[in-house]
């Protein structure tokens, strides 16, 4: 990985919550235009680590960065312009449009009623949601709720899409289509960071694969590798076979093991 292209770094971070040490030592940084997956068992530190990378966590020790300044010295608005983020469990407080949900995507800009339309009119396409800017959000199904709001997260045009379980309220031709926008998104030169708890997605829609287990990371590189049968055995405690061509792999998991 070149140090020259990397614009959004995680450097030695520790994070303390109470009594736990969620992060211990973390450092990784990520590219842009790459699709980059982070799994993890329950409570290996994955959400936590997304939500200091968007500088809503201000780690213990360590920092992040971003083109090589530090994050949180960022005034608030070149942050949001940079970073879009989608939290796991997020709430929409009022009964609003998924026109004007979207259309929040776009306060951190304001640069005028028709760039800022035509900014929500694509995410709402890309989502396919198009026929749904009218429909108040509080009809909408679990799925349909979580892509109009990620169709807030494209609408502002962010260089970076850190995005917390996306996956999880969708059905599978819904994730897959997402998956896809994302990697669209990554082609375009955003960078995008996912947190994944499926790890057949993360083998086959990833470029990259970050492994953390209690706070620490434990694998980092290619799917393939970073998912690899051995690594699957020693942090998920589980046996698991990889099935299938490169792109459409299944898992095919059998008991726990001791670890």
């Amino acid at each position: 990985m070149s140090a020259a292209i990397v614009t959004l770094a995680a450097e030695a971070l520790t994070l303390q919550l109470g009594t736990a040490r969620v992060l211990d030592g973390v450092s990784a940084g990520f590219l842009p235009g790459e699709v980059t997956a982070i799994c993890g068992p329950n409570g290996a530190g994955k959400s936590s680590l997304l939500a200091c990378l968007a500088a809503l966590h201000a780690p213990t020790q360590g920092r992040v960065t971003l083109d090589g300044a530090a994050l949180s010295a960022l005034p608030a608005q070149a942050r949001a312009r940079a970073i879009g983020y989608l939290p796991q469990a997020p709430e929409v407080a009022w009964s609003i449009s998924v026109e004007t949900l979207a259309g929040l995507g776009r306060l951190p800009w304001r640069t005028g009623a028709v760039e800022d339309a035509a900014a929500v009119a694509a995410a709402l396409a890309a989502l396919d949601l198009g026929g749904f800017a009218r429909r108040s959000v509080a009809t909408l199904s679990g799925g349909e709720r979580a892509r109009a709001l990620l169709a807030r997260v494209l609408a502002g045009r962010p260089r970076w899409i850190l995005a917390d379980e996306p996956l999880a309220a969708l059905d599978l031709a819904h994730q897959l289509a997402l998956l896809g926008q994302l990697r669209v998104q990554a082609l375009g030169g955003t960078g995008v960071v996912l947190v994944l708890h499926d790890l057949a997605l993360a083998m086959n829609h990833a470029a990259r694969v970050v492994v953390l287990d209690a706070g620490r990371i434990v694998a980092d590189g290619p799917p393939e590798v970073a998912l690899s049968e051995s690594v699957i055995a020693r942090v998920w405690g589980v046996t698991a076979r990889w099935l299938g061509e490169p792109g459409a792999r299944a898992l095919s998991a059998g008991g726990g093991i001791d670890r």
